[in-house]
């Protein structure tokens, strides 16, 4: 019971947290803008100038930083976090420097913006490990036990147990032992993990957890995420949800085509020195082709051709098409940086531009390889009712070893949830990605190993005898 009333206050403590942090930037930015670059202005701003000019930097880093995940204190690594608040402050500091010269008809100085990055990046950083520290002291890792109904709760198991800061995988029970027997062992921990078991089950276990109050993570099925984003149909004295299964408005889709323009055109000119430059290194390394051009699939199953820096040597698929994995030896030396920066999708803005393509939807799979799928996960095809994208949920989330059908689940959340704002947090997210590609990586295993002992829970042998 203790548990429970401290997890009432975890949002307000979030809050907190996060006010504590704004608050300071706030004073920050407020005294470089009446100190340096107001009086500097060939027109100051008086009052209420200045109250909009502090205000307007508030929402500039609370958004852009809360896009990156800089606020979730206790959720993400305190390396990731503190990458995210960096990023924030950068992004933040970049508008915002822009924003006063666009206003001070003139030139301004752009030290006095960087000395309150460089500052800035140092508060965050004890901003991170403080309140880090705090909430793993207040909120210790949560005992689980996984219900599972079939072998891939192993995988699931192994990944949640390399977060031993938050789950502890204390104990797992088979669907195929008695309900009763299933609920006791359910009141002996704090959470539980539901996957993959028979529905007549689930719908009992879900009762028995919400009546109990107890914490429950569920691994989705294809038609609980189909669920998930159902409005609700209030015309009659029966509930009713209701799927539209249309996809975006004639109004969005226009929205969401014009964006991609805009944006597609400026992160070409923004991105073409970088293009310019990985273009010569691709060459001078095997004197091959700089770019290639591959089939895939968009929007109803329309072929259309991908344009993409090589990254692999000449003639990597005479043999066939073939899926690359992380460490192919096809992969030329250049081919591994410009894969690991996501640099060689670059020429796909191209695309973007043209319309074959999306700045953000499920990841354009190469014909040959989507009948693979489809032959094992007839699902597959859904992701083809909106544009392949060059970035997404999927291609943010996902890692090198993420399932097949773990993607076309990202992508299905994507497709039944997509809006305007949603392309805006996934292209900030891309960028974060970018530049912390271990953001959406495992976790180093010398340090899963140290918090393993500091919080005496398994091993991934362990985790693996506990599930058979």
């Amino acid at each position: 019971m203790k548990n429970k009333n401290k997890e009432q206050f975890k949002r307000l403590l979030h809050f907190l947290a996060a006010f504590i942090i704004i608050g300071c930037f706030t004073y920050m930015f407020s005294k470089v803008w009446n100190r340096q670059y107001n009086v500097a202005m060939k027109e100051r701003f008086f009052y209420y100038g200045n109250v909009l000019m502090v205000l307007t930097y508030v929402f500039i880093y609370s958004v852009c930083t809360n896009s990156f995940g800089g606020f979730r204190v206790g959720y993400h690594k305190i390396l990731n976090l503190y990458g995210s608040q960096v990023l924030g402050i950068l992004l933040t500091n970049a508008i915002t420097f822009i924003e006063i010269s666009l206003v001070s008809h003139g030139r301004l100085p752009v030290e006095p913006m960087i000395k309150l990055s460089g500052l800035q990046i140092i508060i965050a950083a004890m901003w991170c490990f403080l309140f880090t520290k705090f909430f793993a002291n207040i909120y210790p890792p949560r005992k689980l036990l996984i219900i599972y109904g079939n072998k891939s709760a192993k995988e699931l198991a192994k990944k949640m147990s390399s977060r031993v800061d938050k789950y502890i995988i204390n104990e797992a029970i088979s669907c195929d032992e008695d309900i009763e027997l299933i609920k006791q062992r359910i009141l002996d921990h704090e959470a539980v993990i539901i996957n993959d078991i028979p529905s007549e089950m689930k719908n009992q276990l879900i009762k028995f957890t919400f009546e109990n109050n107890i914490r429950t993570y569920m691994n989705p099925k294809l038609s609980d995420i189909i669920v998930r984003s159902a409005d609700t149909c209030d015309l009659f004295d029966t509930p009713l949800l209701l799927s539209r299964n249309d996809g975006m408005s004639a109004d969005q889709a226009f929205l969401k085509r014009l964006v991609d323009i805009f944006l597609g055109t400026l992160f070409l000119i923004i991105a073409s020195p970088v293009m310019i430059i990985v273009a010569l290194l691709i060459k001078l390394c095997d004197g091959g082709s700089v770019l290639y051009e591959q089939d895939r699939l968009t929007e109803n199953g329309k072929v259309f051709k991908v344009k993409k820096f090589r990254s692999m040597i000449v003639n990597a698929e005479k043999h066939g098409a073939i899926l690359a994995d992380k460490n192919d030896d096809r992969i030329t030396p250049i081919g591994k940086f410009i894969r690991r920066t996501r640099f060689d999708e670059l020429p796909q803005l191209f695309n973007v531009i043209k319309g074959d393509m999306s700045l953000v939807g499920p990841r354009p799979e190469r014909p040959e390889l989507a009948a693979k799928y489809e032959k094992k996960m007839p699902e597959f095809r859904f992701r083809l009712k909106v544009k392949a994208g060059l970035t997404g949920y999927a291609q943010v989330m996902g890692k090198y070893n993420t399932t097949p059908y773990d993607k076309l689940k990202f992508d299905l959340m994507y497709i039944e949830n997509q809006s305007i704002l949603l392309d805006l947090k996934l292209i900030l997210m891309t960028v974060k990605m970018i530049f912390m590609p271990e953001s959406t990586e495992g976790v180093d295993g010398d340090v899963i190993a140290t918090e393993r002992e500091n919080h005496n829970t398994h091993s991934r042998e362990e985790v693996e005898n506990i599930i058979k």
